[in-house]
């Protein structure tokens, strides 16, 4: 028996005529915002705000960047923006490492330093950090 595989799976089916849900709901959203805006606002404002809106909206619609949605990029900005960032490098606990693994080696092992003994102490300093915590 054989079993057709799907194709294509990465592309949104049409489901409003030529848009897809997303694509509708945008359009739709930025509509129904600027629609908001012309009942409820004078018209200079509706002007300075709904421009900005409508274009917006068209964007977040059509508009891809790198083959992705824009929508991608604005929800990663808004991430960005709203959430802690996260810094790994702890300036006085890497220190008191460095300067424990120097008093604990000879001064001749100092001297000579080849590939393996830079990634054993690269090594070391990254657990040490790590079980630090």
């Amino acid at each position: 028996m054989r079993f057709e595989v799907p194709q294509f799976t990465d592309i949104e089916a049409k489901i409003i005529g030529p848009l897809t849900w997303k694509q509708f709901v945008y359009l739709a959203g930025g509509a129904g915002f600027l629609v908001v805006i012309y009942l409820t606002m004078p018209k200079i404002i509706f002007l300075v705000l709904g421009i900005p809106v409508g274009i917006f909206a068209g964007s977040l619609a059509f508009h891809k960047v790198n083959d992705r949605p824009l929508s991608f990029f604005v929800e990663a900005a808004f991430n960005y923006v709203l959430k802690s960032k996260l810094y790994l490098w702890r300036r006085e606990k890497m220190q008191s490492i460095i300067e424990h693994s120097e008093n604990t080696s000879s001064s001749a092992n100092l001297a000579y330093t080849n590939k393996r003994s830079i990634r054993s102490l690269a090594h070391t300093l990254e657990t040490q950090h790590l079980t630090n915590e």
